[in-house]
């Protein structure tokens, strides 16, 4: 073991996957890869699919790196195989597809770890001085293109990753005023660890939590645990501390303030293209004593969202608030196909939850919708509900067997008012369809549940699923891709809910932002990255 691959398993465990998710000895399990490619079997009516086999680690051929660091730098950057590889891609579709097919062009050069703030800006003196691009990376999720460094050979020659896992410490708690200031390195379960002795949490969950970092879900404005009012990572920053090329900045701490644009708020969602988050200020949750959780059937999926918004709108602000179209429902095994699934909770750290879940039962009840259980405690750990929980947070295991056999399953993200949903997702769904028959070949199948709902409108989340062919399958992901973010944008809806921008949604991101902000927006990164190194290629050109 090198030692990189040391330190690696020191600060968070076993080794990530330089392929796949999680880590080297995780994935999913014979049962459940069986339930999963048995789904696609009926769903296209084969036997088996035509599958690649993915290289391994020792088979790649990587570039000569085109700098190396100085010795001031050495102790903390290297260029070793792993590193380069495992730092070349994020997890989006394309990406797997990629890195399949063996193609790591896109490779850093370098992997820099810091260990503080220092080091981060030795770092970026470094990469400016060599004209390297540097690519911030947090835990490598991302879905949209998000962490994949850019060499041009003109503006950047080389490039750089800069991997925070070092700065990992919950540095203080505030019990007085309930916040804490965590590095940005932490990964999600080493930050809830280190919070629980002091009996709060952040409580903040996505779906990548074991396998992303503070500073990820800042800088995309990560969704997470709850579905309603607290539900992007923006709600729980009191202030930051960003590395900047041009220097280290600090926003004050308070909980709420007037004066002015937010300066938080133009690091939050910057995608590593304006600076390093290195550290927080965030506030914490009490640890939940109090639970209720149901799981309510309805007979379509367009009624238990009308159900949904009565609970929205109610004021209720339920922790977990979720619905499964029917498809969704039986391709998790949540249910049988032929109902619409509401996964629905409530929690609080403070007092019985019991009244608030009786009267958004009232309002499901008003709406067709029949509960399948509805119980104190852990509730939402069994029925359907603890069904789609379980498969939730497996499905990203699945893509790297999916991939090589062939199968495009693949999905996005996005949101809208009330008064529009309907409408938007028949034409959304319907939009994505026909791409998926025009670029296949084969009817394909797309399915939609909600991530979270807000009193004017909800975050509808579609997933897609088409069978590919070898030797074409990013040319078709694309098409598919193409339709279903230009349906998007045409209906009114944002071409991201939280999966971010990246490189993938960036024409479409193009298209819904003002053109006045846009400017705004390349002259905040002129003034803090002049040389434009940083993330090149997301949100902004330099």
């Amino acid at each position: 073991m090198t030692n990189r691959e040391k330190q690696e398993e020191a600060v968070s465990g076993a080794r990530l996957k330089h392929y796949g998710w999680g880590r080297e000895d995780e994935g999913m399990t014979a049962e459940e890869q069986a339930f999963v490619l048995g789904r696609y079997r009926a769903k296209f009516a084969r036997d088996a699919f035509e599958t690649k086999v993915v290289p391994r680690l020792d088979d790649l051929t990587l570039r000569a790196p085109r700098v190396v660091p100085p010795a001031s730098l050495a102790a903390f950057c290297t260029s070793e195989r792993y590193d380069r590889v495992a730092h070349a891609y994020g997890k989006a579709y394309p990406d797997y597809v990629r890195a399949m097919l063996g193609e790591y062009d896109s490779a850093p050069d370098v992997v820099a770890y810091p260990r503080n703030e220092a080091e981060i800006a030795a770092v970026m003196d470094w990469a400016g001085g060599v004209g390297a691009s540097l690519t911030p990376f947090g835990g490598g999720s991302s879905v949209c293109g998000g962490v994949e460094p850019r060499v041009d050979g003109i503006r950047y020659k080389a490039a750089v990753t800069l991997d925070l896992r070092n700065l990992g410490k919950v540095v203080e708690v505030d019990q007085i005023s309930r916040a804490a200031l965590i590095e940005g390195g932490a990964f999600g379960p080493s930050l809830e660890n280190q919070l629980k002795p002091h009996g709060v949490t952040l409580r903040h969950f996505p779906q990548s939590f074991e396998y992303s970092t503070l500073g990820g879900w800042i800088a995309t404005r990560s969704g997470g645990h709850f579905a309603s009012l607290y539900t992007h990572i923006d709600d729980f920053v009191e202030s930051l501390r960003v590395v900047t090329p041009r220097g280290t900045m600090e926003t004050r701490r308070l909980p709420g303030s007037g004066a002015g644009p937010s300066p938080d708020r133009m690091f939050i969602g910057s995608e590593g293209t304006l600076g390093v988050i290195s550290r927080a200020w965030m506030r914490l949750q009490p640890r939940p004593k109090f639970r209720a959780g149901a799981s309510v059937r309805f007979d379509s999926f367009f009624t238990a969202a009308r159900a949904l918004r009565a609970i929205a709108q109610a004021g209720l602000y339920p922790s977990n608030c979720r619905i499964l179209d029917a498809q969704e429902a039986f391709n998790t095994g949540a249910a049988d196909g032929s109902v619409a699934i509401m996964v629905l909770g409530f929690e609080s750290g403070d007092h019985s939850v019991d009244a608030w879940m009786a009267r958004a039962l009232e309002c499901c009840a008003d709406h067709g919708g029949t509960p399948e259980a509805a119980k104190a405690g852990d509730a939402h750990l069994e029925g359907a509900a603890g069904i789609w929980r379980n498969a939730f947070i497996r499905m990203p295991y699945a893509r790297e067997f999916l991939t090589p056999a062939g199968i495009i399953n693949d999905t996005f993200e996005t949101a809208i008012t009330w008064d529009r949903f309907e409408a938007f997702h028949d034409k959304v769904k319907a939009a994505t369809e026909r791409a998926i028959l025009q670029a296949t070949g084969v009817k394909g199948e797309v399915t939609c549940r909600f991530t979270h709902v807000y009193p004017d409108g909800p975050a509808p989340y579609f997933s897609f699923h088409a069978l590919g062919r070898h030797g074409a399958l990013l040319e078709q992901w694309q098409a598919i891709k193409n339709a279903a973010s230009n349906a998007l944008i045409e209906a009114g809806g944002t071409i991201t809910h939280h999966h971010a921008v990246g490189r993938d949604h960036r024409p479409w991101y193009d298209r819904q932002r003002p053109e006045l902000f846009a400017a705004a927006l390349r002259a905040a990164k002129r003034e803090l990255d002049p040389q434009g190194m940083l993330n090149p290629g997301v949100l902004i050109d330099p």
